[in-house]
């Protein structure tokens, strides 16, 4: 295959992914939004456990279908990541309880900065000044239309630190697994969804009424949030396919940055469905400044020099002696 098409076929695959991530992860927002806000359900913890069960139960068809082939994950790792994982998702839902929304939404921003750091910790990644300045464009951008009223105590403060770094760790950890032990996306969500599926199964009727004081085994189920349930598993799938995807075709800073798209699109689909009184012009500057910090971004980040890992690579044993024949060169004529 020619260069030009090689780079052509992955770019497709890369907006493919994007794609996929984006209308998945807008379409569930709004499902849930629906579900919670209009008729009631506001089990978050254990409905993200049916998400993962309705995943399960995918990985395992395509198992069985031949689509995901036998791969290793030593279970030390599988711990670590499902107990990032499960900590993100109860951390985030206890931040938003016990926080206002704008302290919440400040919190969600502060993960871009972290997973920054983790790139450069662990990774060794350097990032060009324009890179730099595109990501400050978007967080700018991201809080001028999403965050308002902000106050926090102690207790808040603390869940959003949990909530923060858990979900760094985890996006973070999706990536390093991925390369570490050559896996594709089905063969980890194959690896981590049953675990992730049965620890929030058990724990989340006890989180959710821990948060809500209601008990999940006896809300009123009616056939259309039954519906609402159903469709919500079922894009949940794709989210969670696209999310590993995207991590393991990009990085988890890229997925973060990138991700806001997302945030600008449930904004401007809530007010045409929900209602525009929250639409103002502050909101639309802060949406446009977004946009415009994401494309910064993708074009300052695949520039050469614009975001790439460093290499640290010892002297081969040839440089060595080549080095020590030459000193001894120089010793013999000084002498």
């Amino acid at each position: 295959m020619a260069p030009g098409s090689k780079a052509e076929r992955k770019a497709a695959l890369d907006a493919g992914a994007w794609m996929f991530n984006i209308v998945t992860s807008v379409g569930i927002i709004m499902v849930n939004k629906a579900l919670m806000a209009t008729h009631g359900f506001s089990f978050a913890t254990t409905l993200t456990g049916l998400h993962f069960a309705t995943t399960t139960l995918m990985t395992l068809v395509m198992k069985w279908l031949g689509y995901i082939q036998p791969s290793y994950l030593p279970v030390p790792e599988l711990i670590k990541f499902v107990s990032f994982a499960n900590l993100s998702i109860v951390g985030m839902n206890v931040s938003l309880m016990w926080n206002s929304v704008g302290f919440y939404q400040i919190a969600k921003l502060c993960i871009i900065p972290v997973l920054c750091f983790l790139e450069i910790l662990f990774d060794k990644v350097r990032y060009s000044r324009d890179t730099k300045l595109s990501i400050m464009v978007v967080l700018v951008g991201v809080a001028v239309c999403t965050v308002t009223d902000v106050s926090v105590n102690s207790q808040g403060l603390i869940a959003a630190i949990i909530a923060v770094w858990s979900t760094a760790l985890q996006q973070h950890y999706v990536h390093h697994l991925q390369r570490k032990y050559s896996l594709g996306s089905f063969n980890l969500l194959g690896h981590t969804a049953p675990a992730q599926a049965a620890s929030l199964l058990v724990l989340g009727p006890f989180v959710d009424f821990w948060l809500t004081n209601k008990r999940v085994d006896t809300f009123n189920y009616t056939a259309i949030v039954t519906f609402f349930i159903i469709l919500s598993c079922i894009i949940a799938v794709g989210t969670n396919l696209s999310q590993f995807i995207c991590i393991g075709r990009f990085t988890a800073v890229s997925f973060q940055v990138l991700g806001h798209m997302k945030t600008v699109l449930v904004l401007t689909l809530g007010f045409l469905f929900f209602g525009k009184e929250g639409l103002n012009f502050h909101v639309a500057i802060g949406m446009i400044l977004a946009v415009i910090g994401m494309i910064w971004y993708g074009n300052a980040s695949s520039k050469p020099g614009g975001k790439e890992r460093q290499v640290y690579s010892a002297p081969s044993e040839k440089t060595q002696k080549h080095n020590i024949l030459s000193s001894q060169s120089e010793l013999d004529q000084k002498v």
